[in-house]
């Protein structure tokens, strides 16, 4: 039986991760693209190397490895700059991602990315689109107590990124993650759903 991908999505600050969570308190594996691309960052040398090339050395911190923080500001602030830094990373968590996904012995596995559904030429990889939503204020406070950005800044990186009408288009299934709603039995439904289309 082949294994069927399910593409969770959603804006920077929408809760995806916890939906991620949920997904796997019932049993399916995740993969998260953000994570393995800051790995790749420091176990592929060559990786690092055109990142620097692309942005400047002051990327990098005294310990010589990427400093995330410096990359975010200056990636957000130019479009053009994070298509051109997106065709270096993209490749490479891809190849991660297959490799990770042949590991599984599960039907179903979840891939977790706010930007993958922007990308048709990764169209193949998954099966179906989770969006992930919440309201405009409630996603800029979560990001300003975790990233310790004001919310000029978060707004500047959701300007970067498709909006919820865009993703939801896209999406075969839309989650609110408002911190009010009960999301298990919504990701169970999912799950499934899924298994039950992985039969056909």
């Amino acid at each position: 039986m082949r294994t069927r991908v399910i593409l969770c999505t959603g804006g920077i600050g929408s809760g995806k991760s916890v939906v991620v969570k949920a997904f796997q308190v019932l049993g399916v594996p995740a993969y998260d693209c953000d994570r393995a691309a800051k790995e790749l960052y420091d176990r592929d040398p060559q990786l690092l190397k055109d990142v620097v090339a692309l942005v400047g050395s002051d990327v990098l911190g005294a310990d010589g490895r990427l400093d995330r923080v410096a990359l975010a500001g200056r990636i957000f602030a130019d479009k053009a700059l994070l298509a051109a830094l997106e065709a270096l990373v993209h490749p490479a968590v891809i190849r991660d991602f297959e490799q990770w996904k042949t590991a599984q012995s599960c039907p179903l596995v979840v891939i977790e990315s706010a930007i993958l559904l922007e990308k048709p030429q990764y169209d193949r990889l998954y099966d179906c689109v989770v969006a992930v939503t919440a309201p405009e204020a409630v996603r800029i406070a979560r990001v300003e107590a975790r990233d310790g950005v004001d919310a000029a800044q978060v707004r500047r990186r959701m300007s970067a990124q498709w909006s919820d009408a865009q993703r939801e288009a896209r999406a075969d299934y839309v989650l609110v993650n408002d911190d009010r709603q009960a999301l298990l039995p919504a990701v169970l439904t999912i799950i499934d759903k899924e298994k039950e289309d992985g039969k056909d």
